[in-house]
């Protein structure tokens, strides 16, 4: 899990260079990304250190609300971009950097426990590249599923494998459009190339395997503002929206203003439950606790404290 600070300091300064952060009449995304305080930038994510935050998490499944808590751990690390797994030997010319994303998110429903964790591996330049791969996998007593994408010859293949009859194996393809999961990634390392507007995005992976619902493209708009929430934090704060129009669905991220762009808390407003007594509930998660540390060589029962130092329950 060491990085290659060196390695990555130069990469950074490869894009700088060559041009590929620069502000251009290409696009908004371009001048969005041309924005980011690089040097910053480079001094908080190839420090070789990971930041893990926990959060309260308050999750609506079937009709009521269980208590839960989630874990977003973000770190840069190499990527090869045709096999899109970690670049740990060799020399390559198909590597990248990569902002990971892992999303843990943990709950009971009354005697048993769901266990759900996304990863998201989404190119640092996204000016460039898009999100190249999302897993997702949930596990629970009924049985568990696995999801994954996979961003090649400019489209998605997707792979699905799950247990529950209507599904069973699946291997398809989707249109190359904006993930909802890479929404989390892209908004701490550019949050002002956010599309807003009426925009097409493939509903989060662990929202589809909540509601049983296809992987497609949907239409939404989406919105971006500014607020104060001295409750959240004593920061100014970000506050993305995207407002599905078919899926009673509503996902809200707050997260601050400045880099690095911490997340501090999220909404997700959707129906829970099943037949017609299903309501929208509300799904929430509020930041208690966040390290910023090399957690992968925590792993002696001498460094058991740092889960306290993160307030984990599970």
């Amino acid at each position: 899990m060491k990085l290659l600070n060196k390695y990555l300091e130069f990469a950074v300064f490869l894009m700088l260079s060559s041009g590929l952060i620069t502000c251009s009449s290409a696009g908004s995304n371009e001048n969005a990304v041309a924005k980011i305080d690089w040097d910053k930038f480079a001094d908080y994510w190839y420090a070789g250190k990971a930041e893990i935050t926990r959060y309260a998490l308050e999750q609506a499944r079937y009709g009521e609300i269980r208590k839960g808590e989630a874990v977003l751990i973000f770190v840069t690390e190499n990527f090869l971009t045709d096999k899109q797994v970690k670049h740990e030997f060799g020399e390559s010319e198909n590597a990248t950097t990569v902002l990971k994303l892992n999303f843990v998110r943990k709950f009971y429903t009354g005697i048993y426990p769901y266990s759900m964790m996304s990863s998201i591996f989404t190119p640092v330049d996204v000016s460039r590249w898009p999100t190249l791969k999302v897993t997702t996998t949930s596990q629970e007593w009924c049985g568990h599923t696995f999801t994954q994408f996979n961003h090649r010859d400019d489209k998605y293949k997707v792979q699905l494998r799950s247990y529950f009859q209507r599904e069973g194996d699946q291997d398809f393809e989707v249109k190359s459009t904006l993930l909802e999961d890479e929404i989390w990634t892209k908004i701490r390392l550019a949050p002002n190339s956010l599309p807003t507007g009426e925009i097409e995005i493939i509903p989060g992976t662990q929202f589809s395997r909540f509601r049983h619902t296809e992987l497609k493209p949907e239409k939404a708009t989406a919105a971006l503002k500014t607020e104060k929430d001295q409750s959240l934090s004593s920061t100014e704060l970000q506050v993305y929206t995207i407002d599905y129009e078919t899926l009673e669905r509503k996902l809200v991220i707050r997260f601050e203003k400045e880099l690095p762009f911490k997340i501090v808390a999220w909404e997700e407003h959707h129906t829970s439950g099943y037949g017609p007594g299903a309501e929208v509930m509300t799904t929430r998660a509020v930041k208690t606790h966040s390290v910023y540390t090399d957690y992968w060589t925590k792993n002696k029962k001498s460094d058991s404290h740092w889960r306290e130092k993160l307030g984990l329950i599970y």
